[in-house]
């Protein structure tokens, strides 16, 4: 079978050879063989895994997504985020570590965002004040 997987921004997967895939859904976890059904289903945030044609075991975090399953030869999934990985326990360190980057530069955008809108109503509030105490003048 071929498997991809896709994110908006690049191909992070793409294995010509196949031979199990082992995904997760609102329903649990489930299998795929050769010759699976066409398919359809909504993916949780979880590890993917499967097997290649020389044996080994990979394994690709994604943040919930679409898996597809065409002529049964074709898996697709799409998803807004995946990470590879060969061995499990490396995988769960690099998402983590994502994952706390990721929490700090939103901070960081959240911060900045809270500051422009805050000089942008300093600017606002500037027109609008009256000139003189009084209010403006030539009134």
């Amino acid at each position: 079978m071929r498997l991809r997987i896709v994110t908006p921004l690049e191909i992070v997967v793409e294995d010509q050879e196949v031979t199990s895939l082992r995904a997760e859904d609102a329903s649990g976890g489930f299998g795929v063989l050769p010759r699976h059904a066409d398919f359809l289903t909504r993916l949780t945030v979880s590890v993917v895994s499967w097997l290649g044609g020389d044996g080994a075991e990979r394994h690709c975090a994604v943040r919930g997504g679409v898996l597809t399953i065409s002529g049964g030869r074709e898996i697709a999934i799409a998803t807004r985020e995946a990470v590879p990985g060969d061995d499990l326990a490396t995988l769960d360190q690099i998402v983590v570590e994502r994952f706390r980057s990721e929490t700090d530069e939103e901070r960081r955008a959240r911060a900045d965002s809270a500051r422009l809108h805050l000089t942008a109503i300093r600017q606002i509030m500037r027109r609008l004040r009256p000139e003189g105490r009084d209010g403006p003048t030539g009134l």
